[in-house]
Parts: structure tokens; C-alpha cells; sequence
């Protein structure tokens, strides 16, 4: 780890677990939020979110293969019209500088989810993409994530 960020600066932390509960007090489904953060983690290359949004996905009863499969979303079977459409808001808004997020991807978001889902589906995707620069920025050790419970 080049710094250990929790510790050195505990208002940053502060500040990101707020976007975090925010999203938490929304009406959007755990299993999907750990989703989009297992996708937004692996398009940025982020070992140590994958670990532990894998270990919190599992936690929480998410099959495995969904998670193996999340790399390759769009041709598993295994998600839902909502999660598709949740999985590719996150990779347009993830990929920013390649991706426009065309109003068809929008069409399709509004089909699944109401405006205060889409705007705490957005902020989930911000707060992650946020993580994801700290965990790769200053080298997180991965692995050594460890769900509260204590379960892996």
C-alpha cells in the first residue's frame, strides 16, 4: 500500500461511505448494487473492489455464477432485464471517455427503473468508480478484504 488512506485522511472516507449510504437508502436491490460494483471494478482493473465485492456479493446469498459471469454479462443468461440494463448504465457511465451514454441506453434504463433509481443507480457507479481510483491509486493490498460479518 503507497498510503493508507483510511487512516491519513479519515474525512475522504467520511465523505465517500455518505455516497455510499445514500445509495444504501435507496430502493435499489443489494444483489444488483453488488453487481454493478463487480463490473465497474473489473472495467477499471481493480483487484481489491473485485475481492471484496465478490466476498459481499457472496455474503449475501449472490450465486457464483452470476459472479464469474459478470465479466461477460450480456451473453450469460443469468440476469434479469433490470440487472442488463443496470450492468450497461454502469459500463456507459464507467467508460465515460469512450462512451456518450446514448439516449437508446437511457431509453432502456427508464424502462426498468423510476428517476430516483436511476439517479442512485448513477451515484452508485460515481461512489464505486471513486473506490475503484483509491484501491488501484494507492494500492490497496487485494485479498485482504474481509466482509463485516466476518463470512467470505
Amino acid at each position: 500500500m503507497r498510503i493508507d488512506y483510511r487512516h491519513v485522511f479519515p474525512a475522504a472516507i467520511d465523505a465517500m461511505a455518505g455516497l455510499e449510504k445514500t445509495v444504501r437508502t435507496s430502493t435499489l436491490e443489494p444483489e444488483l448494487l453488488e453487481l454493478v460494483k463487480l463490473r465497474a471494478s473489473q472495467l477499471n482493473g481493480c483487484g481489491y473492489c473485485v475481492d471484496m465485492h465478490t466476498k459481499d456479493a457472496t455474503a449475501i446469498g449472490v450465486d457464483a455464477q452470476r459472479l464469474h459471469l459478470a465479466v461477460a454479462w450480456r451473453e450469460a443468461p443469468c440476469y434479469s432485464e433490470r440487472e442488463r440494463a443496470a450492468l450497461a448504465w454502469c459500463e456507459a457511465v464507467t467508460l465515460l471517455s469512450s462512451s456518450d451514454v446514448p439516449d437508446e441506453l437511457y431509453d432502456e434504463v427508464r424502462r426498468h427503473f423510476d428517476d430516483e433509481e436511476i439517479v442512485a443507480l448513477t451515484l452508485a457507479v460515481v461512489a464505486i468508480n471513486g473506490w475503484n481510483r483509491f484501491a488501484v491509486g494507492l494500492r490497496s493490498p487485494v485479498g485482504s478484504y474481509q466482509p463485516a460479518d466476518g463470512r467470505t
